[in-house]
């Protein structure tokens, strides 16, 4: 039976992600923080999904090295073999750069970034033992068409975007592949558990404005499932790509933005969220 681990994978597109993988017959390690004080206790939760695949879930915090680690360690005493991985864990916040709270951006970089640094670090030595394996992390959009009022969110992603392009070419030789998915708006819970600040909005006359619009357009997007359809394809592909961006419009867009000069597309953006 093949195996997936996915972080973030209790909600959204993680949720719908491990829900696909374990209808097809995965076995899914499904690594997030929920079940708090009592996964620690009882980490192994699993749940057969139409008499196919299993989904088991592990407690595991991204911004714990020690968490991180522990939690593969746990995999491994139930499985000898780790297929794919699927870094997916994240949130966003949202407000002016200049009114945004330094240890607010630190922490959306730790969980965001560095939560997907930790997870690598500790699934990269099964990977590598065993000569073979995928990873892919969730990206964004944002990460080629930088948000205005989303700019660490924004940041997040596109530092996820470069260490995915080196890590490819660092661990090609252990029959490893790197991808990213860079989804567009995606109808989820990640929405509503935005961390949005207000402070400054009265000099940033747009800034309330935009995150309104932006929040309604992801309201108004697409499923969950389209990005686990999506995921599954990385995961399943002959010759995976170093990048993938989730729903036409959004590949369009990102299309444009590699031919047009960048000073248009960031004046068209900045049309948007005015």
């Amino acid at each position: 039976m093949r195996t997936l681990i996915i972080t973030g994978g209790s909600s959204g597109i993680g949720n719908a992600t491990a829900s696909l993988f374990a209808e097809r017959g995965w076995r899914v390690f499904e690594l997030s923080r929920h079940g708090g004080e009592e996964a620690k206790v009882e980490s192994r939760k699993t749940a057969t999904l139409k008499d196919a695949g299993e989904v088991v879930h592990i407690y595991c915090d991204v911004c714990d090295e020690a968490s991180c680690k522990k939690a593969i360690e746990e995999v491994l005493t139930q499985t000898d073999h780790i297929d794919v991985v699927i870094s997916n864990a994240g949130y966003g916040i949202s407000g002016p750069i200049e009114y945004t709270k330094i240890a607010d951006a630190e922490h959306q970089m730790d969980v965001n970034f560095m939560g997907a640094v930790r997870f690598t670090q500790a699934v990269l030595p099964q990977l590598r033992q065993q000569g073979y394996g995928r990873i892919i992390y969730t990206s964004s959009v944002a990460a080629q068409l930088p948000v205005p009022y989303q700019a660490f969110y924004s940041a997040s992603k596109a530092a996820i975007n470069s260490m995915a392009l080196a890590l490819a070419n660092e661990v090609r030789a252990f029959g490893i592949s790197v991808s990213v998915m860079m989804p567009g708006d995606v109808s989820t819970g990640f929405t509503d558990a935005r961390n949005k600040s207000t402070a400054g909005e009265e000099i940033y006359r747009s800034a309330h404005k935009a995150i309104t619009n932006m929040e309604r357009d992801e309201r108004a997007g697409m499923q969950p499932e389209q990005m686990a359809k999506l995921f599954y394809h990385i995961a399943t592909c002959h010759s995976p790509r170093p990048q993938y961006v989730g729903g036409f419009l959004y590949r369009v867009l990102c299309f444009l933005d590699r031919i047009l000069p960048k000073r248009l597309v960031n004046w068209i953006e900045h049309k948007l969220y005015s």
